[in-house]
Formats: structure tokens, C-alpha cells, sequence
């Protein structure tokens, strides 16, 4: 090749379509690309130079350092023949598509494209070789199982002395976007890379407040709804699956929006998860996969992903990083973009966060059922007869995460007389459960030989001080002998006292909670019970609660319920409360509820 003044001329025309690529928002690694070629190839055109001023090596030293250049260029570069055969391509293309240079020689390059793009690459070609500068479009490229989706651009290629006509093509990443000429008032296109960077951000964000809802706190709830949304922002079928007491489960299966559920969906969730291979490659390696083109079709099992009609599929673990809770698999149809690997790295963290909230909602509902199942001993089955007196009771779990607490109540027997209890722990779930049985059990024990329930109390608080459980307890126990009720109080809200007449007055309660010091001495007091009066005790559950609008319902509340109470027995005046606080509340019992009634009948 002698033409200098020709390659100075091309040359000149590269740097300045760089130079408007530069003005762009094409990602930056492309441009690096293209300015490392062009800093090649006037490093190449000077040495060129040098040599014709030299007249030293003539146009065998010149083809051979243009062929340096052309393997050296770090930007895939095919050169075909007008009828799409291969004729050279340099180092990178190789790299690109995982062959050696000399393997691809001599073959059609459309094969190396897309199936449903091989028809308007050829059209493409066409136009090129018939008089269009260039043509670009964006496909998929694959060989030896990789596939890559690019944006080509194809330009005919003169060989000076060569009649033969050429065909270049470029492969650059599917980001780059070349400048198009445009006036001075028309609108700078929008930033596509930062937008596409946004909408996955603006999704995880989405997907973290929806696993950190509430209702979500239930792993069924959680799947389905993360299933949706991501079904809904980023592929056409979503299906989740879960390991389970060692065996992998289909949790949810998230079809097309516009399909309604179809006798392929319910074919679907039928099948066995541990028959899909890519499911079982993923639970393996602890890694995510990506399928830009789908050569396999029976990843999911045989014919699902042909009757799917999926073009793409990107399958990423559930898991913490150190445990795989199943794995999460997405499919595209075959008429949308497929997945890529910024894709892949979305979904990956979308599995990260999906682990992570199924381990919490393990975790929760293992020590919620711990919980219950220590404060289903705690709670007495029936209330015993106490001559002389009727009782009643009520508890109430209340919902979400402050279901299970450590508010208990009993009645028990003691020396010459009946014991009762009311209290809650400062604190919910397992440790909470386990503080107050041991509370309810110590008192059970110390009652029999103390006269004085201040005393039992008293005891009780020492062992559990002693125990160093960093927990409290807030306890009201009464020894009830005769006719004579004797009250004492840790830190416990006062007793009410329900009159014939309808009148309320309170009992003085306070008192230090059972934990809080050493020695720690209850407040005392003793009441007598003509017929007829009604003595409740009640949580802080009931009292401290807190309507939709944040009003407290407190002791006022308590006392115009109790009012309208007069003369009715126990089980009218617990159920009297219940239905008063629903209503307060508005169906929403967020925090347990105890409430013990003892009325004197004779």
C-alpha cells in the first residue's frame, strides 16, 4: 500500500468520529478502545512515512506492519468477502468468540449471527456493497457456546492493487452508540446507560422494601411478591425454588402479565425443580448463570423453554453467601433484548437480598414457634374454682412480630387460701417466653410455704437477678383467704375494683420490677371484697395500646367499660373489654393482651 496521502485522508475521518463519539455518552472502556487504535495506526501511518522518505523496504515492509496492526487492533475486526465469507480477523475477534484465528477462516460469517438477525444482516451487507458509506445494527454473535450481543458496523473496504471488493466489520459492545449528525436545536439524546443504571437501582430498592414489609415476614408471601415485582420489571416467567428439610421445592411460578393462568403454568409448577439442569448447575457452583441465546432447550426441562417461546434465560442462587436456600430463574421471550450481564449482576444481588430475608423469616418463625410453645405451659388450660369467687380471663397473642411477647397469668393453690398472677417480661419471643416461665413456676413453688405474697415475690425476684438474664418483669400476685384479698405489686399496673354501684377505684400498684436489684422490696396491700365487687387486673398490652391515630387507650377508657359493667359476672366483663378494644383499635391488636377477673359471689 502507497497511497500515504489516501490513509491520512481515512485516518483524519476516524479521529473525528472519535472526537463526536467522545462528545456522546458512550461508555468509556469503547472509547478507550477506539483512541488506543487510532494512537496505532498514526504511529504505523509515521513509520510508513519514514520509510517512503528512506525508500527502505518498499511494500513488503509496509504489508507486513499493516498486518502487525490489523492483528494487534483492540477492537474485533472481521474482513469478509461480498459474499459474507471470512478472510481475516485479528487477535481480539478471536478472544471475542473462543476460536484461533485460522478456525474461522474461509467460513460464512452469518452463521456466526443471531438466526432471527441473519436476514437483516444480509440485507445490511447489501446495502453496503452497493454504495452506502456504512451500516450498523445491533445482534447477537455466537460460537463455541458464547454468546455476546454487539453492535456491528460494516464498511467496504478498497485494497489498493486488490481488485477484489471487502467487507470490515466491527464489533463493538451493544452500549456504544455512533454520533448521528444533528442541527444545533435538536435535543442531546438521554444518557440510555445511566437510565438503564437507575431502573436497576430504583428495582433493588423496591425489591428491599418489600422484603422488609411486614406481611412479607412469611417466606411464602415473600417469594410470591418478589416474583411479581421482578416479573413484572424485568422478565416474563419468574420461577422460584426453595431447598426444604433437604429437598428442593417449586415455590412460585410467575407467568407473562397478559397470560392468565394457563395449562403450561400449572405444567410448570408440577414439575420437579431437581430435573432442571440449570437449576441443579446453579445449586452446584453457588454461582449465577446467563443464557443470551438459548441453544439448549431443555434447561428447565425438555420442550418447557421451546413452549415458553424464551429467547433468553438468566438463572441466580437464593442465598446468604454461605448457604444456597434455592435459586432463582428468569426467562425473556424471544421478541424482547436478551440478558446480559449487567442483568446478571442485578438479579444476583436480588437473589442476595432474597436469601437474606428468607434466613430472617427462618430464624423468626423457628423462635416463634419456641416461644409459643413455652408460653402455651405458661398459660393455664381452665381456671380452677376458688370457693367464694368467680373468675375469668382472657389473653390475646396479638399479630406481626409482637405475637409472641412474655405476658402470662395463673391461679394456683397456697397455704390456707388461692394465689393468682398476672405479669409480662420486658421483651418478646423465646428469651422473653422462657423469663416468665420460670417467674410463673418459681412463684407456683415459693407460694406453698410463704403466708405473704410480697415475700414470694420478693424470693422470686433474687433467683432471677441471679440468673443475669438482662430481662425485667412487671408482676402483680394477690393471696386471696376469706373474704380478704392481699395484693402486692412489682412495678405492675394498679388492680381496678368494679363496685355493685358501678363506681371504679384503682389500687395503688408501683413497686420495682422482678429483676431490676437485689432485694428489691414490692408495694403491699390489702383489700376486702364485699359481694358483688369485682377485682381485674390487666396488662400493659390493654392500656398502653395505641389506636390508628396514636391515642392511648389508658386507665380512663378502662374505667367507662368497667362502668357499664356493674353487677355483671367476670366472663361479661372480660368479653365487655375485648370488644371495646377492638373497636379502638381498629381490628389492628398489634401487642398481646392479658386480662384476670375475680369476683366475689357470697
Amino acid at each position: 500500500m502507497t497511497d500515504l496521502p489516501e490513509l491520512e485522508r481515512e485516518l483524519s475521518g476516524m479521529a473525528a468520529r472519535i472526537a463526536a463519539l467522545r462528545e456522546t455518552s458512550a461508555p468509556g472502556p469503547a472509547l478507550d478502545e477506539l483512541e488506543a487504535a487510532e494512537e496505532l495506526l498514526r504511529s504505523a501511518l509515521a513509520e510508513l512515512g519514514r520509510s517512503h522518505r528512506r525508500g527502505d523496504g518498499g511494500n513488503q515492509r509496509e504489508h507486513k506492519l499493516l498486518r502487525q496492526i490489523f492483528r494487534a487492533i483492540p477492537v474485533p475486526v472481521i474482513i469478509m468477502d461480498t459474499g459474507g465469507v471470512v478472510r481475516r480477523i485479528n487477535d481480539e475477534t478471536a478472544r471475542l468468540l473462543g476460536s484461533p484465528a485460522g478456525y474461522l477462516l474461509g467460513r460464512p460469517f452469518p452463521l456466526l449471527v443471531d438466526a432471527s438477525s441473519r436476514a437483516a444482516f444480509r440485507s445490511h451487507l447489501t446495502a453496503v456493497l452497493h454504495g452506502e458509506e456504512s451500516a450498523t445494527f445491533e445482534t447477537r454473535l455466537a460460537h463455541q457456546g458464547r454468546t455476546h450481543t454487539v453492535r456491528l458496523v460494516l464498511g467496504r473496504l478498497r485494497m489498493p492493487g486488490d481488485p477484489r471488493e471487502m467487507v470490515a466489520a466491527v464489533a463493538l459492545p451493544a452500549g456504544v452508540r455512533l454520533p448521528e449528525a444533528s442541527g444545533p436545536d435538536e435535543p442531546v439524546p438521554d444518557d440510555s446507560a445511566t437510565m438503564t443504571a437507575a431502573r436497576r437501582h430504583d428495582l433493588l430498592a423496591r425489591l428491599t422494601r418489600l422484603l422488609l414489609d411486614e406481611e412479607s415476614l412469611r417466606e411464602p408471601v415473600a417469594l410470591i411478591r418478589a416474583a411479581r415485582l421482578l416479573g413484572a420489571e424485568t422478565a416474563d416467567w419468574v420461577i422460584a425454588d426453595v431447598v426444604r428439610d433437604g429437598s428442593l421445592h417449586r415455590a412460585a411460578v410467575v407467568p407473562p402479565a397478559s397470560e392468565p393462568v394457563t395449562r403450561l403454568q400449572r405444567a410448570v409448577e408440577a414439575l420437579d425443580p431437581a430435573g432442571a439442569p440449570v437449576v441443579g448447575q446453579v445449586l452446584e457452583t453457588g454461582s449465577g448463570t446467563a443464557h443470551e441465546m438459548l441453544a439448549d432447550d431443555g434447561l428447565l426441562g425438555p420442550g418447557v423453554l421451546d413452549e415458553m417461546r424464551a429467547g433468553s434465560l438468566l438463572a441466580v442462587p437464593i442465598g446468604t453467601g454461605r448457604e444456597i436456600l434455592g435459586v432463582l430463574t428468569l426467562v425473556r421471550l424471544r421478541d424482547r433484548v436478551p440478558f446480559g450481564l449487567a442483568d446478571l449482576a442485578m438479579l444476583e444481588e436480588a437473589g442476595a437480598q432474597l436469601g437474606l430475608a428468607m434466613r430472617a423469616q427462618r430464624d423468626f418463625q423457628r423462635r416463634s414457634e419456641a416461644a409459643e410453645t413455652l408460653q402455651t405451659g405458661v398459660l393455664p388450660r381452665t381456671l380452677p374454682d376458688i370457693p367464694g369467687f368467680e373468675t375469668a380471663a382472657v389473653y390475646h397473642p396479638g399479630s406481626g412480630p409482637r405475637a409472641i411477647g412474655g405476658e402470662f397469668y395463673d391461679v394456683f393453690p397456697v397455704r390456707d387460701g388461692w394465689g393468682f398472677v398476672i405479669g409480662g417480661a420486658a421483651g418478646r419471643g423465646e428469651e422473653a417466653a422462657s423469663v416468665t416461665a420460670m417467674v410463673r413456676g418459681g412463684l407456683r413453688v415459693v407460694s406453698v410455704r410463704e403466708d405473704d405474697p410480697g415475700e414470694a415475690l420478693r424470693k422470686v425476684n433474687d433467683a432471677l437477678v441471679a440468673q443475669n438474664t438482662g430481662l425485667f418483669v412487671m408482676a402483680a400476685v394477690g393471696f386471696v383467704r376469706d373474704r380478704r384479698v392481699r395484693l402486692a405489686s412489682a412495678g405492675h399496673h394498679p388492680a381496678a375494683l368494679l363496685l355493685p354501684d358501678g363506681g371504679v377505684r384503682f389500687a395503688e400498684g408501683g413497686g420495682v420490677p422482678l429483676g431490676f436489684e437485689e432485694g428489691a422490696v414490692p408495694a403491699t396491700e390489702e383489700l376486702t371484697l364485699a359481694p358483688g365487687e369485682t377485682l381485674l387486673l390487666y396488662s400493659d398490652g390493654l392500656v398502653g395500646s395505641r389506636g390508628p391515630d396514636g391515642e392511648s387507650y389508658g386507665e380512663g377508657r378502662l374505667t367507662e367499660v368497667l362502668a357499664r359493667c356493674a353487677g355483671q359476672p367476670p366472663g361479661i366483663v372480660v368479653k365487655a373489654i375485648e370488644e371495646d378494644h377492638r373497636e379502638f383499635s381498629g381490628d389492628r391488636v398489634l401487642d398481646e393482651m392479658t386480662v384476670l377477673t375475680l369476683r366475689r359471689s357470697r
